[in-house]
C-alpha cells in the first residue's frame, strides 16, 4: 500500500500547519526528513531537511499501526503555516520513493477500511467538518461517537436471537419441540420494528438539523417583510421601498438562531393580481411558504389572503412603529418586538429538534424502511401461514439492511460519493 501525505489543515496564512503521513514507508519518511523518529506518541522538536538544505523547525509526533487515526503506521508534522514553508516540505515528501499525496478523503478511507471507523461514523465526520451551528456539532458527534453503530448492534443482537429461535423449529422439524418459540420471535419482531419507526419518524427532524430549518416570512405587500428580514440578518439583505411589490423573488439569508441553521426566507407580497410577473412571484412565495418548516405570518390587515396558518406559525402585526394594535407586533425599523419573534421561532424550532433521531442521511432512512417491511412480512408470514423458512429468509433481508447503516454490505456504491465531499488532508 502507498505511503500517503497531505496538510490537514487549510491553506494560506497561520501560525501551525499540520502534515499528516500515513503508510508503512512514513517513519522512514521523517526519518529522512528529520534524521531520527521520535519514540510514538511523544512530540519532539526537530530541523527538518531536504539534501542538507534547511526546510523548517517542526513538532513531530509518530503513531504505532493501530493506534492512529487510519489505524496505519502514520505520523504528523507540525509545521509554521506559511505557504512557502508547507509546499517546501510537501515538495521533499513527493521526491521520496513509494510517497504519494493522498486523495480527497484517503485518510478516513483507509480508516474505514481498517475498521477505526463504520461508515456511518465516517459520514458524522463529515458532518462534523461542515458543522456551523452547535445543534449540528452536537449531531454530528453523536454520529461520528458511535451512536448509529449501537444501535445498529442493538437491532442486530435482538433479530439474531429471532433468527436463531426460527432456525431451530427448522432444524427440529420433524421432532416435538417442547416449546413453541413463535410468540418470542414476534414479540421481538415487533419490539425492534417499533423502536425502527421511531428512528424513521426522527429522520426528518435530524435532516432539518444537518441541512437546516427554513423560516418564511409572508405577508401582503408593503408589510415590513423585507424591513424585518433586514434587522434579522443585520444588514440590507433585501431592498426596501414604501412601494408595494418590490420583492419579486424569494430571498434568503441563513441564521444561526440559539444553535440551530435557520434560513429566513422573504417572499413576495400576497395579492390577487393581474401583473403577470408579480403573479409568478406571487406563485413562488406560496410554493416556498408552504414547503417552509415555520411561517411567520406579518399583519397588515386582519389576516394575510391565500395563505392560512398552521398549527405552530407564528402571527403578528408588523410596523409596530407605526400603530398600536393588539396582540403581538414588531417592527423592523426600530427593533420592537424582533427579539421576542426570535425568541419564539427558536422555542418552536428547538422543541422539533428535540425529536431528532440518531439517523441523518437519506440512506439510513431507506435502509430502516427496508428492513421494517421486511419485519413485517415475516411477523405476517409466522402468524398467518407458519411458514418458519421463509419467515428466517425476511428476517435475513432484515439483517441485511441494518448491516449496510454502518458499511457491513451493499456500500459500495456511497463510498466515492461520501469520500469526495472531504478535504485532501482528511
Amino acid at each position: 500500500m502507498d505511503t500517503i501525505f497531505a496538510p490537514a489543515t487549510a491553506r494560506g496564512r497561520a501560525g501551525v500547519a499540520v502534515i499528516r503521513i500515513s503508510g508503512p514507508r512514513s517513519w522512514d519518511a521523517v526519518r529522512a526528513l528529520a534524521g531520527t523518529v521520535p519514540p510514538p506518541r511523544r512530540s519532539t522538536l526537530a530541523v527538518l531537511r531536504d539534501k542538507g538544505e534547511p526546510l523548517d523547525q517542526a513538532l513531530m509526533l509518530t503513531f504505532e499501526a493501530g493506534a492512529s487515526f487510519t489505524g496505519e503506521q502514520a505520523a504528523e508534522l507540525q509545521v509554521h503555516g506559511s505557504p512557502a514553508t508547507v509546499s517546501a516540505i510537501l515538495r521533499a515528501l513527493g521526491a521520496m520513493s513509494g510517497l504519494r499525496m493522498a486523495e480527497a478523503g484517503e485518510f478516513a478511507r483507509r480508516a474505514l477500511e481498517n475498521g477505526n471507523l463504520d461508515l456511518a461514523e465516517v459520514e458524522g465526520l463529515a458532518d462534523l467538518l461542515e458543522a456551523e451551528t452547535e445543534a449540528q456539532r452536537k449531531q454530528a458527534l453523536r454520529v461520528l461517537s458511535g451512536a448509529v453503530g449501537k444501535r445498529a448492534e442493538e437491532w442486530r443482537r435482538l433479530l439474531v436471537r429471532a433468527g436463531a429461535l426460527i432456525e431451530a423449529t427448522i432444524d427440529f422439524a420433524d421432532e416435538d419441540v417442547p416449546i413453541d418459540v413463535t410468540p418470542e420471535v414476534i414479540d421481538i419482531v415487533e419490539k425492534v420494528s417499533l423502536s425502527l419507526r421511531a428512528e424513521i419518524r426522527g429522520y426528518h427532524m435530524a435532516e432539518r438539523i444537518r441541512d437546516g430549518f427554513e423560516v418564511a416570512i409572508v405577508g401582503e405587500p408593503n408589510a415590513g417583510k423585507s424591513t424585518l428580514l433586514n434587522i434579522l440578518a443585520g444588514r440590507d439583505a433585501a431592498i426596501t421601498s414604501e412601494h408595494a411589490g418590490t420583492t419579486r423573488d424569494v430571498i434568503e439569508v441563513r441564521m444561526d438562531l440559539s444553535g440551530l441553521p435557520v434560513t429566513i426566507l422573504d417572499t413576495a407580497g400576497l395579492r390577487e393580481t393581474l401583473d403577470p410577473v408579480e403573479s409568478i412571484g406571487i406563485a413562488r412565495a406560496l410554493d416556498r411558504a408552504r414547503q417552509a418548516d415555520l411561517r411567520v405570518f406579518l399583519l397588515s390587515n386582519q389576516e394575510v389572503p391565500l395563505l392560512t396558518p398552521e398549527a405552530d406559525d407564528l402571527v403578528v402585526w408588523g410596523k409596530a412603529d407605526q400603530r398600536q394594535t393588539e396582540g403581538v407586533s414588531v417592527s423592523g425599523k426600530t427593533g420592537e418586538g424582533v427579539d421576542r419573534l426570535i425568541n419564539d421561532i427558536s422555542r418552536i424550532l428547538s422543541a422539533r429538534a428535540a425529536g431528532a433521531g440518531s439517523m441523518i442521511r437519506e440512506r439510513h432512512r431507506k435502509a430502516l424502511i427496508d428492513a421494517d417491511q421486511a419485519l413485517e412480512s415475516a411477523r405476517n408470514h409466522l402468524c398467518e401461514s407458519g411458514d418458519a423458512e421463509i419467515a428466517a429468509e425476511w428476517l435475513r433481508r432484515a439483517l441485511r439492511s441494518l448491516d449496510s447503516l454502518i458499511g457491513r454490505v451493499d456500500v459500495e456504491d456511497f463510498l466515492s460519493e461520501i469520500f469526495s465531499s472531504f478535504c485532501i488532508g482528511k
